[in-house]
């Protein structure tokens, strides 16, 4: 806690205390300061904090007003002495901070003029600090406190609902509510809590709260926004004259429609039929109508379509360009094609770009833009119309795109730039086209290009202008820089080394480029100042080398660890060798990053404190130290000790189970074994996910379950039992899935994999497209195959296609899949059958080939039919271009050795496609290999360090001699990406061997090597083992441990062993994805 925060009041209380014993009379003391004296006897501090700052606000404090306090508590006969008074105080205010529910109660209490004094010093001061004559209060710290602990918000926000409107001015409350809405998640905003709302609200306050509750929609549960349309329906009807009102007449206003904004989704598809045809007129004519259209991303097509029709029948002509500009997201359902004319189908079209913004309904967006695609192209050439058909050319084959000229590509840049969407290969054919019209590469010609420049070939990047080069990576390409391949990115890198003075050229490497900077370059500069690092990403290895480097040049370890990245680099050595005051003044910059720790740095931290300073430990460090240092924690101390903890990610700090479980045990002990409100459910943050099943069963309350089920699904990693826990007490709290609304479907989320199969089946005939939702965001990989399996026939039954079959093979009785359903099914395509995939008809398999290459769940032979129909439609293997084989994705895999020698992989950016999957079979790999080298005519002596990057885990394959012709200065640059490589127990003995002509012998290899060069490490034989110094051990990576050989590992003396540290138990324990 603050100093200040503990003592502000006493201080105000308490100033030249000691001289005023003698006075005895109270005849002076401000009858709002006796008010607060009385209060503090009472203690009530709370109360008497406000009045003081009340009378403060309005008075002259003079330096006689402390004594006049201290002798009105002598004539009560109350007798406080410095320290009685100071813990009291201190205690009470540990509550508030740590106890939100007494901060609830207490603010429950204040009456009206407290309340607004609170609300004038939280909310309304611009001040940061509150002086009462020679006594600083430090406001800022009071705020942040409050608004950081756990439940605070919800607090200030509970009570702001409760007292605010009676103690303030309507629209004072609706900018408080509002800041507090602001800096909060927004999870207390539950659908109890909204129906509290008051419904009296003065004309104008209604409309600005209501605004406030548009501008947090995306923020709020599916059922939080039903309430709040609940809530807003309920007012907007009030105000309506009800004999005005009948079965055929809306309450829905061109007013009202504008004060619903984007809730108008959840009016009823009855109630927009009923809307007045001149109030819908009147809508459409509002100039801030298209802005509000433009946020329906959760619109459905029948209401969107419900609303085109009432619109069209109020005197609007759909057909009329101005309309259509006045559609917003409307125009993402548009259903008048008959007789459209091309003009109209491009404006349509230039309007849908927009479009990628629904939530969901994106198959039959693309199935409109392929509509309007040929009305658009009628009587004219691809050429012609390219620049007018705006991101519809996403729908264009590879084909279609490979038949355009480079002069049309050129002259539509402007629109082509503007697309999002692309796939990998349309995006390879249009920057070649663009390229060849350009010529030559320019920093303005990259400039034009945006999402297509990650389609420039490696050899391109490494032969442009360094200058030139210099000026893109600071610009178009910074913002696309996570989408080119280790090849571009390599490729770039180097010729920018190696053209300019290194210290210059890594001062223009900014942001993710400056992480692909290899090790052996940095050594080679030597003049780096701290500045050179800022805003850059670092790898640990280069966090450890520059740490070091920098920290011989400056005395103020602030300068270096304020610098986020860097505190990677810090080691346990550096850590120990700090001073108290350097290492308590500076510790807030490790808290600060405590994500970019390793759980060696996390264990290191915590000795290091609680031998300088073991009183104010943080609680969540007495985590990580021996069990019998959690002993101490009970009581008081449980609150802060969960809160303290439960901002951490456990995973990552404790990997030992046994440790982690007597601290779970410690945890639970503190809970009491149960969980009762929406307070404790703050308190425990992430520690939510590491609840053991039986308390989520039987000690959480409903009330709390409502909160604790929207914070379990951010948890990474729980368990078989604890889900089925999770399914008991979510089918408890919303009852029956078959009554579920889609909001609670929603809401639910990626839990509803927990369901049965004929559950599942229910919700996925009632509500399509909110489970396609789920399953293509509720999972960073593929959703379970039960779930996928049992939304399949559902979703696809809901389908209306036309479906056409291979009219080539025998497919009689059998429906081949339509582009509607592969586009809507996402990963559920894997439970189409061989028989199925074999009868894709060329056009349905041309436009979705990419798409089906996505799909992680095909089997081998489902895989094979896809790999045989590609070669049915696009030829014999060697005429297959580099952007067939790149849009294969996973159909690659089908490829056996010989069909991949036949491909043409001339080209470094094909192979890093491919290199993209990591399923290869060793043979496969070899023939990857072997393709590039026979068909580039290079020798593994000539590869280049973007080719060794663009072959990624391709290089497992090469033999012992051939890496030892690999030219060192090349492997260098890409030594960190190798490390990353699992390959065989040879090959990483040969890669070591090339990394000590880089590094030197490997017995000298300090802690950044030992990292940067990751599972080559593994390649050490025990007699290097051994001689390594042991404080670099913790550095190996955890998969280098898992690549040593058994027969090495088990003949490594203990001291040895035992020096790896954390980083052994990570070895064998699977991480959460971070």
């Amino acid at each position: 806690m603050s100093k200040n925060l503990k003592i502000c009041f006493l201080l105000i209380l308490m100033n030249h205390a000691g001289t005023a014993s003698g006075q005895k009379s109270d005849k002076d003391l401000p009858p709002l300061l006796q008010k607060a004296a009385e209060e503090v006897i009472a203690g009530k501090y709370l109360h008497a904090f406000l009045d003081i700052l009340h009378f403060q606000g309005t008075n002259v404090w003079t330096t006689d007003m402390p004594k006049k306090i201290m002798a009105y508590f002598h004539a009560q006969n109350v007798i406080f002495t410095i320290s009685s008074l100071q813990m009291s105080i201190k205690n009470y205010l540990e509550n508030l901070l740590y106890q939100p529910k007494q901060l609830l109660s207490d603010f429950q209490q204040i009456n009206h003029q407290q309340f607004q004094t609170a609300v004038k010093y939280l909310f309304r001061s611009k001040k940061n600090h509150f002086e009462l004559g020679n006594i600083v209060i430090d406001l800022d710290g009071i705020r942040e406190r409050i608004f950081q602990s756990p439940g605070g918000n919800r607090t200030l926000f509970l009570v702001t609902l409760e007292k605010c409107f009676p103690a303030l001015s309507s629209m004072e409350c609706v900018d408080i509510l509002s800041q507090v809405l602001r800096v909060s998640s927004v999870s207390y905003l539950q659908p109890d809590v909204i129906r509290s709302l008051p419904k009296d609200l003065p004309q104008d306050t209604f409309r600005n709260l209501s605004a406030v509750f548009k501008d947090l929609y995306d923020k709020t549960t599916a059922n939080a926004q039903r309430t709040l349309y609940d809530w807003m329906k309920q007012i907007l009807q009030k105000s309506c004259i009800t004999n005005e009102l009948n079965d055929s007449s809306s309450w829905v206003s061109a007013e009202n429609l504008w004060i619903l904004g984007r809730y108008m989704v959840h009016l009823p598809l009855e109630e927009i039929m009923k809307i007045s045809l001149n109030e819908m007129r009147l809508f459409i004519s509002y100039d801030n109508a298209t802005k509000q259209l433009d946020t329906v991303y959760d619109i459905t097509p029948e209401l969107a379509q419900a609303f085109l029709e009432r619109i069209n029948s109020s005197g609007f002509d759909l057909r009329n360009t101005s309309t259509i500009y006045r559609l917003g997201l409307l125009v993402c359902f548009y259903d008048n094609m008959e007789q459209m004319d091309a003009i109209v189908a491009q404006v349509l079209l230039h309007q849908m770009m927009k479009c990628n913004q629904l939530r969901g309904f994106q198959a039959d967006v693309y199935k409109l833009k392929a509509q309007l695609l040929d009305i658009a192209m009628q009587n004219q050439t691809l050429n012609d119309t390219l620049g007018s058909l705006s991101d519809a050319v996403v729908g264009l084959t590879s084909s279609q795109l490979d038949s355009l000229s480079p002069e049309a590509v050129h002259n539509a840049i402007s629109t082509l730039n503007q697309v999002s969407g692309w796939a990998k290969s349309q995006i390879m054919i249009l920057s070649s086209k663009y390229l060849t019209y350009e010529k030559v590469l320019s920093f303005y010609n990259i400039s034009q290009m945006g999402s297509l420049v990650t389609g420039i070939s490696t050899p391109s990047f490494y032969n442009m202008n360094p200058k030139e080069l210099s000026q893109v990576i600071r610009g178009t390409l910074s913002q696309y820089a996570s989408d080119l391949s280790p090849a571009q990115q390599q490729g770039i890198l180097t010729k920018m080394l190696a053209s300019r003075e290194l210290s210059s050229a890594v001062t223009d490497i900014q942001g993710a480029f400056f992480k692909e900077v290899c090790l052996s370059d940095l050594w080679k500069e030597t003049g780096f100042n701290s500045s050179i690092v800022k805003e850059k990403e670092l790898r640990k290895s280069q966090a450890l080398f520059l740490y070091e480097l920098l920290s011989k040049k400056t005395t103020a370890p602030a300068d270096l660890l304020s610098i986020g990245q860097l505190v990677k680099g810090v080691t346990c050595q550096q850590i120990e060798h700090m001073n108290t005051d350097s290492f308590l003044n500076n510790f807030r910059f490790f808290e600060k990053n405590l994500q970019l720790l390793s759980p060696y740095q996390v264990n290191c931290l915590a000795w290091k404190f609680w031998k300088t300073s073991n009183t104010s430990i943080p609680p969540f460090l007495l985590s990580v130290l021996p069990a019998q240092y959690l002993e101490s924690i009970s009581g008081t101390s449980c609150v802060p000790f969960l809160i303290s903890l439960g901002k951490t990610e456990l995973d990552l700090m404790i990997l030992d189970s046994h440790k982690k479980n007597t601290v779970l045990q410690k945890v639970q002990e503190c809970l009491n074994g149960s969980i009762s409100d929406e307070y404790d459910v703050d308190i425990l943050g992430n520690l939510i996910c590491h609840l053991p099943p039986a308390i989520i069963r039987d000690g959480i309350s409903l009330r709390a379950m409502a909160v604790a089920l929207h914070q379990f699904r951010f948890c990474r990693r729980l368990s078989h039992e604890q889900k089925t826990e999770i399914k008991y007490r979510f089918t408890e709290l919303y009852g029956t899935p078959k009554n579920w609304t889609a909001q609670t479907t929603q809401d639910i989320g990626p839990f509803v994999a927990l369901l049965s199969k004929d559950e599942l089946t229910v919700l996925a005939e009632k509500f399509p497209n909110t489970i396609l939702q789920i399953a293509k965001m509720a999972w960073s990989a593929s959703p379970p195959e039960e779930f996928l399996s049992a939304i399949f026939e559902p979703i696809r039954n809901s389908i209306n296609s036309i479906r056409t079959s291979d009219p080539t093979t025998d497919c009689t009785g059998i429906t081949a899949p339509s582009s509607d359903e592969i586009i809507k099914l996402a990963e559920a395509n894997a439970f189409w059958s061989v028989q199925e995939l074999q009868c894709l008809d060329t056009d349905t398999f041309t436009k979705n080939v990419e798409f089906l290459g996505t799909v992680m769940s095909f089997n081998r032979s489902q895989l094979i039919v896809l790999k045989e129909k590609a070669k049915q439609v696009w030829g014999a293997l060697p005429g297959w271009k580099s952007y067939h084989i790149v849009s294969l994705g996973r159909i690659a895999l089908a490829l056996s050795g010989r069909e991949i020698e036949a491909l043409d992989l001339s080209s470094v950016d094909t192979v890093a496609a491919l290199s993209q999957q990591t399923e290869w079979t060793l043979v496969q790999a070899k023939s990857i290999l072997q393709g590039f080298l026979q068909h580039s005519g290079q020798t593994v002596y000539g590869l280049k360090s973007f080719d060794l990057a663009g072959l990624g885990a391709n290089l497992c394959a090469l033999n012992t001699t051939d890496i030892k012709t690999i030219k060192a200065t090349e492997f260098s640059a890409v030594i960190a990406r190798v490390g990353l490589l699992p390959c065989s127990t040879p090959v990483l003995e040969e890669f070591k061997k090339v990394a000590e002509s880089v590094f030197g012998i490997a017995a000298g290899w300090n802690s950044s090597i030992i990292h940067e060069i990751g599972t080559i490490a593994a390649g050490l034989n025990e007699r290097e083992f051994t001689a390594l110094d042991k404080d670099v051990m913790p550095y190996f990576q955890p998969a280098a441990i898992r690549h040593i050989p058994d027969e090495v590992f088990k003949v490594l003396t203990f001291p040895v062993a035992s020096a790896f540290g954390c980083v052994l138990c990570i070895s064998f324990v699977p991480l959460p994805e971070v």
